[in-house]
């Protein structure tokens, strides 16, 4: 990181997402009441998992796993922009800024690529029932979530180092309500074509080759439901799959609007709207979804020992 940086701009100032009083409580208590739903679900979901044998499956290993994400991810975000919706000036230290690009790349790296892993998982459990406790065994489901973790890391400190050897000398001022790519390259004053290029590595490989491996993965998935005779054991296929496919959509189709075009293309003041959607919204949505529509959660739920919720559990 060139030492400049550090001479010319010492801390940045974000812009939020209003300017009127009125909007600023408003924003405030909707997304406090979002967090809240977040952490709840979230952990409330981890521990679920945690303490009832029956979910000790590779699916729901996998599934604890992208609730700790999204508990990570939402929590990069939001309690900072609670904070500005309260505060006149929306500053953000130098150093506090690249922590927060830093650990936001990592986790929504780690999303994509985990709602990746799960799709090979329910394409092994469907297509090749008889191999599932061979090809998902404790070990390979240990390395493909530490995979997930290593290439988040490498892609997270790729964008951050990229994004923070410029030069920022002209304005301090984010167009944005967090620390995003995007708009810090806007923002500066040096040349951003390698970044763009990065950017655009980064963005092709976690946007489309994810979602091919998932597009395939499902295909074989559903050529095989298809076949399956009997009509209640194609509706348990689809709905062990329905949750999933879900989430899926709902990520991938804002995070590729987002990041998979080119810069001059970028509207900050709408992206904006649409990046509340999945650093918000979406670490809100999946445990509701995973819960909502899946039998097996629901049953956990309404277990006796489970519904002390207390968490008084037993061993």
């Amino acid at each position: 990181m060139a030492g400049e940086n550090h001479t010319l701009v010492t801390e940045f100032v974000l812009s939020g997402l209003t300017e009127s009083p009125e909007m600023k409580a408003i924003c405030f208590l909707l997304f406090l009441v979002m967090y809240l739903i977040t952490l709840v679900g979230n952990l409330g979901m981890i521990m679920l998992i945690r303490f009832d044998p029956r979910l000790h499956t590779p699916m729901y290993y996998f599934l604890s796993n992208l609730d700790f994400v999204d508990f990570c991810y939402s929590s990069t975000i939001t309690p900072k922009m609670l904070v500005d919706f309260l505060t006149e000036r929306r500053a953000i230290s130098f150093g506090g800024c690249i922590a927060q690009l830093f650990c936001f790349v990592l986790t929504a790296s780690v999303e994509c690529l985990l709602l990746a892993v799960m799709a090979y998982d329910r394409y092994v459990a469907i297509c090749n029932p008889l191999l599932y406790t061979v090809s998902m065994s404790r070990r390979v489901c240990a390395q493909l979530v530490a995979g997930s973790y290593l290439i988040g890391f490498v892609h997270a400190l790729a964008q951050t180092i990229s994004t923070f050897r410029l030069s920022f000398c002209s304005s301090n001022v984010i167009n944005h309500y967090f620390c995003d790519i995007p708009p810090l390259i806007q923002l500066s004053c040096s040349d951003t074509y390698s970044n763009e290029i990065v950017l655009y590595t980064f963005g092709t490989f976690h946007g489309i080759v994810t979602s091919l491996e998932i597009l395939v993965s499902y295909i074989y998935i559903i050529s095989t439901i298809l076949r399956i005779r009997s009509t209640g054991g194609r509706r348990k296929a689809f709905s062990t799959c329905a949750s999933h496919l879900t989430a899926v959509m709902i990520f991938y189709g804002t995070t590729v609007f987002m990041y998979v075009r080119p810069i001059s293309s970028y509207s900050l003041d709408r992206d904006k709207v649409v990046s509340v959607f999945y650093t918000v919204v979406i670490p809100m949505l999946n445990p509701l979804i995973y819960s909502l529509r899946n039998k097996e959660v629901k049953d956990a739920l309404k277990r006796p020992k489970l519904k002390r919720i207390g968490f008084t559990f037993s061993p």
